[in-house]
């Protein structure tokens, strides 16, 4: 197109034209008494998710200082709502549990399938084994005991693989046993007293007990 033509002097380009927005405008303050207008949400409350006040600035600031979502709940219903926030109010089981620990069994076991399995149809078993094993306590490993935790072991006379349960009763054998009452108040009694009691504490702190 030539600049000469004279199609070139009826093209116009406008700039978009940017409406002014008048604040004035929308819904007002639902503040009791306020007419200035609101621009800020604040939630209704507890069993009206998703539902909203609309209030001006001063108004909602006051709205939040006292909102409380829990309010009129007891202690155990605000501790059991927490609890099940965690895992976003949806129902759990434990891994490997089978259909009927649920309610979900719908008998299909007794045609040779395992109701935990996917569909009922479990011919080989599996579902069945990963069950069992779910339920069974794994096996307790223990880390390499440093020479302080063996030495506590030494003062209670038991091995280095000794069980939580071994290290209570022989901790309640020795305190009878090195008791000053049972002892006539031996000093040696009470020494060694104090050695057990001592070791028992530190395999306690040691998280071995």
């Amino acid at each position: 197109m030539k600049l000469e033509s004279k199609y070139f002097d009826s093209i116009r380009v406008h700039p978009k034209r940017r409406e002014k927005i008048d604040e004035s405008q929308g819904p007002g303050c639902q503040w009791a008494g306020c007419r200035e207008p609101g621009h800020h949400r604040a939630p209704m409350g507890r069993g009206r998710d998703g539902q909203f006040y609309v209030f001006c600035l001063e108004h909602v600031r006051q709205y939040n200082a006292s909102y409380n979502y829990f309010d009129g709940m007891s202690d155990a219903e605000v501790s059991a709502f927490q609890k099940d926030a965690a895992i976003g109010h949806r129902p759990t089981w434990k891994t490997g549990a089978q259909a009927w620990t649920h309610g979900t069994n719908n008998g299909a076991s007794r045609n040779g399938a395992t109701a935990g399995s996917a569909g009922g149809n479990d011919p080989h078993g599996f579902f069945a084994w990963r069950a069992k094993k779910a339920r069974e306590a794994p096996p307790e490993t223990r880390r390499k005991l440093r020479p302080l935790e063996r030495k506590a072991l030494e003062t209670l006379h038991l091995a280095q693989s000794a069980t939580r349960e071994e290290i209570k009763a022989r901790f309640k054998e020795l305190v009878k046993q090195h008791h000053p009452d049972v002892n006539g108040g031996d000093t040696r009694s009470e020494d060694k007293l104090r050695e057990v009691i001592q070791a028992y504490n530190y395999l306690k702190q040691a998280g071995l007990v």
